[in-house]
């Protein structure tokens, strides 16, 4: 039996970039459905849809939806889907500002189409992405010197290592050779410890901390 691939809305309104994204989303194995949005309206009823897609893809600037407010609305409104945002912005300020809002990655542009592929697969998989570029870091020497006081075990700092690596779940119970369930749980404590609500946020916080 063929394997049946994920299903993908590509949120864009220019047409070509639109068309750039599907060819590139081609090399995904098994191969992707992918629905394409020319609005935010349009690829929050393709969230809303059934099924649910797998991912979106969405431009950061959207016709109807200025700046960020398109990716709030999908989080409000969609928040089980997970959401990555591809945009021509490289300022590492508006990547942490929409990173803060709970995206699965962010993906420039100017990323080659086998970068995408890989960005893509790894968020499908539970992980983030976000290229190493566009992570500033604020973190002063005292925030990094400030880790031990945060009253992790060992076992949690190795998975907020891997964390930072942008590994899923999964990969990372392999990594350690424990459960799924296991690893949950130290991420509960991680998040916990380094102030913040969901796996994306503490990436960004993470490679502060361990830069």
């Amino acid at each position: 039996m063929q394997a049946t691939g994920p299903l993908i809305v590509v949120a864009d309104d220019h047409p070509l970039m639109r068309a750039a994204l599907c060819q590139a989303l081609d090399g995904l194995q098994p191969r992707a459905s992918v629905v394409q949005a020319a609005t935010a309206a349009d690829a929050l009823d393709a969230a809303l849809a059934e099924p649910a897609p797998d991912l979106v893809l969405m431009d950061l600037r959207m016709p109807d939806a200025a700046g960020t407010t398109g990716v709030r609305m999908m989080r409000d409104r969609a928040p089980h889907v997970p959401i990555a945002v591809v945009s021509a912005d490289e300022d590492p300020d508006i990547v942490r500002d929409v990173l803060a809002l709970g995206v699965a990655g962010y993906i420039p542009k100017t990323d080659p189409p086998a970068v995408v592929v890989s960005a893509v697969q790894l968020m499908l998989a539970g992980g983030s992405y976000v290229p190493p570029r566009l992570i500033r870091n604020d973190g002063a020497p005292q925030q990094a010197q400030a880790m031990p006081s945060f009253g992790l075990t060992s076992r949690q700092l190795e998975v907020l290592r891997l964390l930072a690596q942008g590994l899923p779940n999964k990969a990372i119970a392999r990594e350690l050779g424990v459960s799924d369930g296991t690893v949950k749980v130290h991420l509960l404590a991680v998040f916990r410890a380094l102030n913040v609500r969901n796996r994306t946020a503490a990436v960004i916080a993470a490679r502060d901390h361990l830069s």
